[in-house]
């Protein structure tokens, strides 16, 4: 949209006062319901672990509560092509704290909102955590680098990091010293092109 040469744009995100943004990164669209994304989020987690499908995951569960479309606590049946199409659609998102923590969580735990919104958790931050770094999508052949303020660096494989849910703190992905912090993250996908926060 072209708003002008004095024009200040569009908030696309209310920040509080001490809220910054650290990065941007688009998704691929996906046309699907709530529901759906809970049904398939409940099926993928139970395939992931050799479960059966009908046992509930907590990322499931979250998604069917954000959504509040699933009141009666009765998930859809996805079948087999549409969840096979989700499947195949389904992005990660990968978020790493300053203190080395990290996971990655699939895009069908965020939910699309308006501009202008506040936003929801991308993970829970303690003081085990320390502030977000990065959060961007990567894909399960992906590599990715951290760099500390002391200087170190660690290269590591992205399907080595754990898949959580949105409110969780995640797994140490480099085990930093008390006195040193993660500053930079960066995806380094198989064809070698480089982004990331």
């Amino acid at each position: 949209m072209f708003t002008g040469r004095t024009s200040m744009g569009v908030r696309g995100i209310n920040l509080d006062k001490d809220d910054r943004l650290i990065s941007l990164s688009i998704l691929r669209h996906v046309d699907a319901s709530a529901d759906e994304r809970a049904a398939y989020l409940k099926r993928a987690s139970a395939v992931r672990r050799g479960e059966e499908a009908e046992e509930v995951e907590a990322s499931a569960v979250e998604a069917a509560d954000e959504a509040q479309e699933l009141a009666a606590n009765d998930a859809i049946e996805l079948g087999e092509q549409r969840y096979v199409e989700l499947s195949e659609a389904e992005q990660f998102v990968l978020t790493v704290s300053e203190n080395g923590m990290g996971k990655r969580t699939s895009s069908y735990n965020y939910r699309t909102t308006g501009r202008g919104g506040k936003g929801i958790v991308a993970m829970s931050l303690t003081k085990k955590t320390g502030r977000l770094i990065a959060s961007f999508p990567v894909e399960e052949s992906d590599q990715i680098m951290l760099v500390t303020d002391k200087g170190q660096l660690i290269r590591t494989q992205v399907n080595g990091i754990r898949l959580a849910g949105r409110s969780t703190q995640g797994v140490i992905v480099f085990d930093t010293a008390d006195d040193e912090r993660v500053v930079s993250v960066e995806r380094l996908s198989e064809e070698g092109e480089e982004n990331g926060g």
